[in-house]
């Protein structure tokens, strides 16, 4: 192409438009035979749907164009042709309620190729799509190169080929580069198209911000702002007390309006100084008499300040085995319980710790969150398995006394967000307790972590409150990137998993 390219303009399409959009047409068609467009039926579209005729113009030229119309798609179904979704090309089947944006042509002059025209025309398709609120996008696909090998490959075939790139077709290439995925083959879709043999593909595109007409808007949120707690451990001899600090810090976080708030593992150890004189194993199911107290304090707490509460873990005994529970206590009063699956070596050794089998994604206003204490989350299945469930956001509250014990949990942290196209909540406590045995000194830095991808800091890292200094930490997070990672991101670690070669399932316990 010889012409020097100085705008390039994406607009609506105008009838006064028709005569280089034919010239277009010729060119981009030139090995095919089949209908033109003539100028009655753009005046059509243009009068039923002027939106969704689009044109690309180069040097005030039109060098390519999209059209469509808005369907019922139940009416029609995976099977059908280009003339019954066209109404023989009378455009009766236009239906401005319907669900579906279907595309019925798209074309670039020759010429223009190699330069992304046909990328903005389909990426100017999706934003019409989710401005307009329709499920998404569907057109039958030519698949021009076809021909070629007809007599070695079956349609299935030979798009398997075009998909793993041994083979290139022209058009079938190019919409899945550009996020369309393949429903099926059709047969006899376009009749005359020798080059396809007569077969099409049909190709969708999801719209993930679809809601439902006619039924109550969803109030869940986009961006959710966390709030978490460096927790500072230090003498705190009753309930009480304990709760004077917890209060507190649910006033800071809610005065912020966040949606969570983050505590620690065993943010109450401090109170096990008055059992000093006992063995470990005993001083610690002394401290488990007080949880079902905590929890009540905590739901109260959520109601009152009207913020999410994830309250850490606290011991609990349950059919004489003691267990690391926590609780998200939702602001409408009502709450969940999490538990903590991994028990390290010293927790068993000191405290006669057990392990759970129960693992939960949990509901709340903000979307689906899950929780694993500490240990757990050095263990990529358990994350994994709550991301197969859409958890949105995995809060991770630990305790860890030496800075190689926290490497190992901010690490594992840092990997779930990435594998799992999620955020990442962890906090942890600071300080000492010289009367406690078993928890000498804490060492902890609180953080917020992201997928990496072009949406999201580079290093991963949202935020992190200064080492072992008693702080809260407030960050907000948009869960619309995440849905837009899982569609659009540079890897897609969720949906490019090989479940054709490997599984992931729950042996026993509870997803929910």
């Amino acid at each position: 192409m010889s012409e020097d390219i100085e705008k390039v303009e994406l607009r609506r399409l105008n009838i006064d438009d028709y005569q280089e959009l034919r010239t277009t047409e010729e060119e981009a068609y030139r090995n095919w035979e089949g209908p033109a467009w003539d100028e009655q039926n753009i005046r059509t579209l243009l009068d039923i749907f002027p939106e969704g005729q689009l044109a690309v113009l180069v040097n005030d030229k039109v060098v390519g164009c999209a059209l469509s119309l808005i369907v019922n798609y139940e009416r029609f179904g995976d099977e059908h042709t280009y003339n019954e979704i066209t109404g023989n090309m009378t455009f009766s089947t236009h239906n401005p309620r319907g669900d579906i944006l279907y595309g019925i042509d798209v074309f670039i002059r020759p010429e223009y190729r190699g330069l992304r025209l046909g990328r903005r025309l389909y990426d100017a398709r999706k934003e019409l799509c989710e401005h307009l609120n329709l499920k998404g996008i569907v057109f039958g696909g030519r698949i021009p190169h076809y021909h070629k090998v007809s007599d070695e490959l079956n349609p299935k075939e030979y798009i398997q080929k075009v998909k793993f790139k041994e083979l290139y077709d022209p058009t079938l290439t190019f919409q899945l580069a550009n996020d369309f995925h393949v429903k099926k083959v059709l047969r006899g879709y376009l009749p005359d198209d020798y080059e396809s043999q007569e077969f099409a593909v049909l190709m969708g595109w999801d719209n993930i911000y679809f809601s439902k007409r006619g039924k109550q808007i969803s109030q869940t949120k986009s961006i959710v702002r966390l709030g978490l707690v460096q927790w500072q451990m230090r003498h705190y001899p009753t309930v009480d007390d304990v709760f004077e600090q917890v209060e507190f810090f649910v006033d800071a976080v809610s005065a912020y309006q966040s949606d969570f708030i983050l505590f620690p593992e065993f943010f109450n150890a401090p109170m096990m100084a008055r059992y000093n004189q006992m063995s470990e194993p005993e001083a610690i199911r002394q401290l488990a008499q007080y949880t079902e107290e905590c929890r009540e304090r905590f739901v109260q707490l959520a109601i009152s300040y009207n913020v999410n509460i994830i309250t850490g873990s606290m011991p609990l005994i349950r059919d004489d085995k003691l267990y690391n529970v926590g609780h998200v206590c939702r602001r409408n009063g009502t709450y969940e319980t999490y538990e903590k699956i991994h028990v390290t070596p010293d927790e068993v050794k000191s405290w006669g710790l057990s392990g759970s089998d129960k693992l939960k994604v949990i509901e709340t206003d903000c979307g689906k969150v899950g929780v694993l204490i500490c240990y757990d989350v050095e263990f990529p299945e358990l994350s994994r398995l709550l991301a197969e469930q859409d958890m949105k956001i995995l809060f991770v509250p630990f305790l860890t006394d030496t800075q190689n014990g926290y490497s190992r949990v901010r690490y594992c942290a840092r990997s779930r967000a990435i594998e799992n196209e999620c955020f990442v909540a962890m906090a942890g406590s600071v300080g000492n307790l010289p009367k406690v045995s078993n928890m000498n000194i804490q060492y902890a830095q609180s953080a917020v972590f992201t997928p990496c991808d072009f949406a999201f800091p580079t290093n991963g890292i949202k935020t992190e409150a200064t080492p072992n200094t008693e702080m809260i930490l407030v960050a907000d997070v948009d869960l619309d990137l995440l849905s837009e990672l899982h569609a659009y991101g540079s890897v897609r670690n969720l949906r490019d998993r090989r479940t054709d070669v490997f599984d992931l399932r729950l042996k026993s316990g509870l997803i929910e």
